[in-house]
C-alpha cells in the first residue's frame, strides 16, 4: 500500500505498492451508459480502515488471468468504510468488470499519483472544468470543498456529457448547490427533454466571469478539451501555475518502472497524473501528447 508525501510514493508497512491485495464488490452503481461506480471492501479490515488517498489518485484493478487497469478513485476521501471506482468499459480488464457482479473479487494496489492541490489553494475561487468521464477524478474535490466550503472563495463546476443520459452523478447536483457550488452543465447533443446549456465546456469557461487573479482551474476530461480550457484559461491571465490538469494514459505498473505513461521527462502514474501546466508547457502543443 502506498501513499504520497510531497507528490511522492512511499510504502507503508506491511503493505506493498507491488502487491495486489483482495477487495470485494459490494456495490455496482450505474452511472451512465457503459460507466459504473464499483465500490470496494478490501478482505482485509486493517487495510479498509488505514486505507487513504488523496482527489485525484488512483488505484490499479486487477483482475487474475485478465489484467490490470488504472482506474481514479471517485468517492469520498474521508469516507472509510468503502472506496469507489467509476469505471468506463473501453479495455480488456474494464470490460471484464462489466461482467462481474456484487461479491465478486477484485485486485487492488495503490493508491499512487500525485492528488489535486486543494489544501493548497485554500482562500482561492476554484474553477472546476471536467468533461465526460473526466468527472470522477474530480468528485473527490467536490467533496473535500464541501467539507471545508468556509476555506474557500467561489466555487463552480462547469461539466459536460455527450448526451443528458451521458451525464454522471446527476443525482448530486442539488446537493453540490446546496453547499453553494455553482453547477453549470452543457451536453453536446441535446434531446427534446434537455432544458439546459448545449455546447463544449470550453464555451462554458468562456462564457465565466471570473477574477483571474484568485483563482485556481482544475480540468479534466478529453485533450481536445484540456487544451481548449488551458488555453481560455491562460487568455484570461489566469498563472500557469494555478492550472492543474490530470492526464489520462495507459498506466502499467503505477510506479514509473515500465515506461508506458511517459510524456517528455515525466512518468503520468508517478509525477502525475495531475501535473500544473507549467511542468507540461513545452508538452502541451505537441500533436498527440
Amino acid at each position: 500500500m502506498a501513499t504520497l508525501t510531497n507528490h511522492r510514493q512511499e510504502a507503508i508497512s506491511p503493505y506493498s505498492p507491488m502487491q495486489p491485495y483482495p477487495a470485494r464488490i459490494a456495490e455496482i452503481k450505474p452511472e451512465a451508459p457503459g460507466v459504473s461506480t464499483y465500490w470496494l471492501n478490501f478482505l482485509d479490515p486493517g487495510l479498509q480502515q488505514n486505507f487513504n488517498f488523496k482527489p485525484g489518485q488512483f488505484n490499479m484493478l486487477s483482475l487474475p488471468g485478465i489484467g490490470e487497469a488504472a482506474i481514479s478513485i471517485s468517492s469520498d476521501p474521508s469516507k472509510k468504510e468503502r472506496v469507489g471506482h467509476t469505471v468506463r468499459l473501453a479495455g480488456n480488464v474494464t470490460r471484464a468488470l462489466g461482467q462481474m457482479q456484487s461479491g465478486d473479487l477484485v485486485g487492488v494496489r495503490g493508491p499512487f499519483g500525485t492528488p489535486w492541490p486543494v489544501a493548497e489553494n485554500r482562500g482561492k475561487d476554484v474553477i472546476i472544468a471536467a468533461g465526460g468521464i473526466g468527472l470522477p477524478p474530480l468528485r473527490p474535490v467536490i467533496y473535500q470543498i464541501m467539507q471545508h466550503r468556509e476555506d474557500f472563495g467561489r466555487v463552480v463546476l462547469l461539466y459536460g456529457a455527450r448526451t443528458p443520459q451521458d451525464l454522471q452523478f446527476a443525482a448530486e447536483y442539488e446537493q453540490w448547490q446546496a453547499a453553494n457550488i455553482e453547477v453549470i452543465v452543457t451536453v453536446d447533443l441535446a434531446d427534446e427533454s434537455w432544458t439546459g446549456q448545449v455546447g463544449v465546456v470550453p464555451i462554458l469557461f468562456y462564457r465565466l466571469r471570473m477574477d483571474p487573479q484568485k483563482s485556481v482551474v482544475f480540468t479534466c476530461g478529453p485533450e481536445i478539451m484540456l487544451r481548449f480550457v488551458v488555453f481560455e484559461a491562460l487568455a484570461r491571465r489566469v498563472h500557469e501555475n494555478r492550472i492543474f490538469v490530470s492526464l489520462e494514459r495507459n498506466m502499467k505498473c503505477g510506479l514509473g518502472f515500465c515506461g508506458h505513461c511517459q510524456v517528455g521527462p515525466f512518468f503520468v502514474c508517478k509525477d502525475g497524473p495531475v501535473f500544473s501546466y507549467n511542468m507540461l508547457k513545452p508538452y502541451f502543443s505537441v500533436e498527440n501528447l
